[in-house]
């Protein structure tokens, strides 16, 4: 038994190594395709409707976070486990498109004015802070679920969870809020 958990904490060090190196280059790397002076030419106005599909993925997601909560608080949880990883594949995906969205068109101004201008910043700098941060315990979480170290996930998702959810419903939120400005 001692030697299965030396060996297992060997494979985790391993992993949060890799975890740690995710994610801290995915939030370098948008960073960058924020702010780059020049956008990639892609001869094509598709990349205008990543938004649109974006606040689309991140309600799907925010609905699988919600129905994995539902799922393991009635101990269910193969079902748990199917919805967190809809939810992590969702992640993902989202991921790779905001990514390309980014990397590709202009970044849009919010035009509001008056108290919703505050309340819309608000919400976006605290959505850019948390997902940035949360990268990592989602990763790990899902790694500590996925390979059945069940202690370790709970300790884990206690914070990830809040955080994941967070961002996803405030991710639909800033798009609700600024898609009227999109100018595509």
């Amino acid at each position: 038994m001692e030697k299965t958990n030396t060996i297992q904490n060997i494979d985790n060090q391993g992993i949060i190594k890799w975890i740690s190196f995710i994610a801290i280059i995915v939030p370098l790397v948008v960073a960058v395709l924020l702010f780059m002076p020049s956008k990639i030419e892609m001869a094509s106005n598709w990349v205008y409707f990543l938004p649109h599909l974006n606040a689309v993925i991140n309600s799907a997601a925010t609905i699988a976070l919600i129905a994995g909560l539902i799922f393991i608080k009635k101990n269910n949880i193969p079902l748990h486990r199917a919805s967190m990883t809809t939810a992590f594949g969702l992640g993902a995906i989202f991921l790779v498109s905001y990514v390309i969205y980014h990397a590709t068109a202009e970044s849009t101004s919010f035009g509001g004015e008056g108290f919703i201008r505050y309340v819309y910043y608000f919400i976006l700098i605290t959505h850019i802070i948390l997902a940035a941060i949360a990268l990592f315990p989602i990763l790990l979480a899902y790694y500590y679920g996925y390979t059945d170290q069940r202690v370790k996930h709970r300790k884990v998702v206690k914070f990830a969870y809040p955080i994941w959810l967070y961002v996803t419903i405030t991710g639909v939120l800033v798009y609700l809020m600024i898609s009227p400005y999109y100018s595509s």
